[in-house]
């Protein structure tokens, strides 16, 4: 992505963000509220038009090859919202035919048993707590093997038994290959889970690299967190801001 650029009635969320997130890496996005994390995630998944700026998907230039770069990509929002009117099980054939899944029906199940989802094979859309509406985010994200996945939040609405299944399924789908974009609040999460940090301030890039390029950056003493990491580069939210 390069020189993303995003204003709402004149007041920039994004001012001339460029980054990129190789193949195999988790990528931490972190930032206060208002910081311009989700307008960001929300321009490359191509939900807010673009006004300036390029993004690329798996090569794909989303203005020009809207169809193919959206086929390198899933997109697990902060409060996934399923149809209400199709099963859990229906939801994943309907993710096969969007994505041109053969022989989907196995790899479903794997997905069902592994995000805990089997019992709930039937269940409606409009029936699922929370969490479960999470888990089946994660399962249609994982069905057509995205060369890039976008996560907002992910975790928020899990039990600890679910964060540790979607924290190591996160790492094993980085490990064959995935460019993962992962935003959270979470600066444990981030700290434990991500190769390289990318720090928003104000709709503006402050820092992007590994957590001991940061520390040696701000001459920060050898161990510090992300956390105190954060704090030294970012500024307090405005108030009424969000993202």
């Amino acid at each position: 992505m390069e020189a993303l650029t995003k204003t709402y009635e004149r007041t920039p969320a994004v001012a001339e963000l460029g980054f990129h997130a190789a193949r195999g890496e988790i990528l931490g996005l972190v930032g206060p509220n208002g910081a311009g994390k989700t307008t960001t995630l929300r321009s490359i998944v191509g939900i807010l038009p673009l006004q300036q700026g390029s993004v690329r998907i798996a090569g794909h230039d989303l203005a020009r090859e809207e169809r193919a770069a959206k086929q390198a990509l899933a997109w697990i929002p902060d409060d996934p919202q399923p149809f209400d009117s199709l099963t859990v099980h229906e939801h994943l054939r309907f993710t096969a035919a969007l994505y041109g899944v053969e022989d989907w029906e196995p790899r479903a199940g794997e997905l069902l048993a592994r995000f805990e989802l089997a019992h709930k094979r039937d269940a409606l859309g409009g029936e699922l707590s929370r969490g479960m509406r999470q888990k089946l985010a994660f399962a249609c994200a994982w069905l057509h093997e995205p060369a890039v996945v976008l996560m907002d939040e992910p975790l928020s609405g899990l039990d600890p038994r679910g964060i540790r299944s979607a924290k190591t399924a996160i790492q094993e789908l980085a490990s064959r290959g995935t460019a993962v974009v992962l935003s959270s609040h979470l600066l444990e999460l981030i700290e434990e889970l991500a190769h390289r940090i990318l720090i928003l301030d104000r709709g503006r890039k402050v820092f992007a690299g590994t957590l001991e390029e940061a520390r040696a950056g701000l001459q920060s003493p050898a161990g510090s967190s992300l956390e105190e990491i954060f704090f030294a580069v970012t500024h307090p939210a405005p108030e009424s801001a969000e993202g």
